[in-house]
């Protein structure tokens, strides 16, 4: 047996019960290996690079499988040592790289060279099955990357998103000053996004439902009645489930989270059809397998690793992967007094990965500036990208020399952008409120997003797809507001616990800044006349191309020398 995973004490917040009942049974899902996950990430680096000339040439479904599904070999290892133990497995992914088993607890303990225990999480109640370890066989070793539930201990039953800070105005007059509330109409001021709705049906834009968060139709009328007078008061959501999820109505059961998503989607991606993606599974890691955010820490590191790969997965598809990045500032997804001293800072998942777009949050107008709790820092799993290596970098060189915080500098730094995140008009079981949290900055940039994909696919051009190469390219970044103040010291901690501070230029708190739509559009474009030129290049080498034929030089005299590569690097 190999030794896969560790943890020496029970993770704060849990109690252990006593060993789980040897004859219950429990389903464990195993990440068999991918055939070339390596060749895949080359590709999507390529293909998601502004400045090569297969950018926007995103993957089929049946490309991606060719690099995600496991190798026969890998098939027969795990085929044998399931007959050899006499487990049925079950294919649930469609590029076939899980698999499930059910066996009792007594048998997964043997397998796994497990102590399967039941443990409570004290603040809920709830409780779990897990292992304080697990081993694998020495024959599935480079077979099998992960298993869950083993050694992850999120809290049970509980989407960490919907923590959100929620204040009931009832009847009280809406304050329009946008430096108090927040409405779509201040969003689309502040930011430049368009009211004109999108085109194309094609380009959608999903909301993802966890822990029995309903959204709300009479909520989302009553929404758009209230703050969205461009949008007609019938206009509505399509729904997709799994797992058994589902979206009841009613007032009793609405949801904070669910409601605040579908009505800023709606309320800022104007025409763009909206999808609401309800997840009944009430195991948060498994919940997102099947399609959020929570301490790094609590996940099994190859846990982690196998969801992020399954995020590059979408991104090579041309779907971009969008992730509020929490809550407690440099403490986690919420931070918590006993945690203020304590200079060890906590990385939110899975904002680390980096193939999802992680949002910080900002308050305020003139100026703009970081809220306290936008979440933010560095990832302990996942080490930098080259793609933010020089921003990264930057940054770092202003931390001053003690430097008190504690945190891996060669991880992944988060998140990449930030919007509003404070006292968003929102309206839930027919009451109208305040809600506030990066769930709120979340949805409004993947609301942006989608409006850029459709003035994309309107000029028949590819969606923007992964998109963090591009917002970390020169042209990218600028295309942001740079926050300049706040400090992130959690939502409960005092201005003076320790936490990273905003500066010119990336940081962690809120990325490159707030977007400017209209900079936006303008890069996307001139990237992709880029590619353009850079495909026909050669053509233009060596002929005759009047110069007052080119774009940016215009009105110059037409010339008889042929086209050099000098020219054209001069019109590139």
């Amino acid at each position: 047996m190999v030794l896969q995973h560790s943890r020496d004490s029970v993770p704060d917040g849990f109690i252990a019960n006593g060993p789980a009942p040897a004859d219950d049974p429990i389903t464990i899902r195993l990440a068999l290996t991918s055939s070339n996950m390596t060749g895949l990430e080359q590709k999507l680096l390529s293909i998601s690079d502004p400045t090569s000339t297969e950018y926007g040439q995103w993957l089929t479904k049946e490309e991606v499988k060719a690099f995600v599904q496991p190798s026969a070999q890998t098939v027969a290892a795990v085929s044998a040592w399931a007959t050899a133990n006499s487990i049925t497995t079950t294919t649930i992914s469609p590029n076939e790289e899980w698999v499930a088993i059910t066996v009792p607890i007594s048998q997964a303990n043997e397998l796994l060279d497990a102590e399967f225990t039941v443990f409570t999480h004290t603040s809920s109640n709830r409780q779990i099955v897990r292992t304080l370890s697990f081993s694998f066989p020495s024959e599935l070793v480079g077979h099998v990357n992960t298993a869950h539930p083993t050694t992850t201990f999120t809290i049970p039953g509980i989407d960490p998103n919907s923590q959100l800070h929620w204040t009931s105005i009832g009847d009280a007059k809406i304050n329009p000053d946008c430096n108090s509330t927040i409405t779509p109409a201040c969003l689309e001021d502040l930011y430049g996004i368009p009211t004109t709705p999108a085109t194309q049906k094609s380009n959608k834009l999903q909301v993802n439902g966890y822990d029995g968060e309903f959204a709300q139709v009479a909520d989302l009328q009553s929404f758009i009645s209230q703050f969205q007078p461009l949008e007609s008061p019938s206009t509505t959501f399509a729904l997709e489930t799994i797992d058994g999820g589902e979206n009841t109505q009613g007032a009793a059961d609405a949801g904070t989270e669910a409601n605040l998503d579908i009505q800023y989607t709606v309320g800022i991606a104007l025409g763009v059809p909206i999808t609401f993606f309800s997840n009944g599974n009430e195991d948060f890691p498994t919940a997102v397998l099947d399609t959020a955010t929570d301490n790094e820490f609590q996940f099994t590191p190859s846990l982690a690793v196998q969801i992020c790969n399954e995020y590059m997965a979408l991104g090579a598809r041309g779907i971009t992967v969008i992730n509020s990045s929490g809550d407690g500032g440099v403490r986690g997804h919420h931070d918590t007094i006993s945690q203020c001293p304590n200079n060890t800072f906590i990385p939110t998942f899975p904002s680390t990965c980096p193939f999802v777009t992680g949002v910080g949050a900002t308050i305020g107008i003139e100026p703009e500036r970081a809220i306290n709790f936008t979440g933010g820092g560095f990832s302990n799993v996942f080490s930098r990208p080259s793609f933010q290596d020089a921003a990264v970098k930057e940054f770092l060189s202003t931390l001053p020399p003690k430097f008190p915080g504690i945190f891996n500098s060669n991880g992944r730094g988060y998140p990449d952008v930030a919007m509003q995140g404070w006292n968003f008009e929102v309206v839930n079981a027919g009451e109208v409120g305040l809600v506030g949290g990066t769930s709120a900055s979340a949805p409004s940039f993947a609301s942006v997003v989608a409006l850029l994909n459709d003035r994309l696919v309107a000029a028949g051009k590819p969606v923007l797809g992964f998109l963090n190469p591009f917002l970390y390219s020169t042209a990218g970044s600028n295309a942001f507001t740079s926050i300049t103040i706040g400090k992130n010291v959690g939502f409960t901690c005092p201005s003076n616990a320790t936490a990273f501070t905003a500066i010119e230029g990336w940081d962690p708190l809120t990325g490159h800044g707030t977007p400017v739509f209209s900079k936006l559009l303008a890069a996307v474009g001139h990237f992709y006349m880029y590619v353009e030129l850079r495909k026909y290049r050669h053509n233009f080498i060596g002929s005759r191309f009047p110069r007052n034929h080119w774009p940016q030089a215009g009105g110059q005299e037409a010339f008889s020398d042929c086209v050099t590569s000098e020219d054209m690097l001069e019109l590139e």
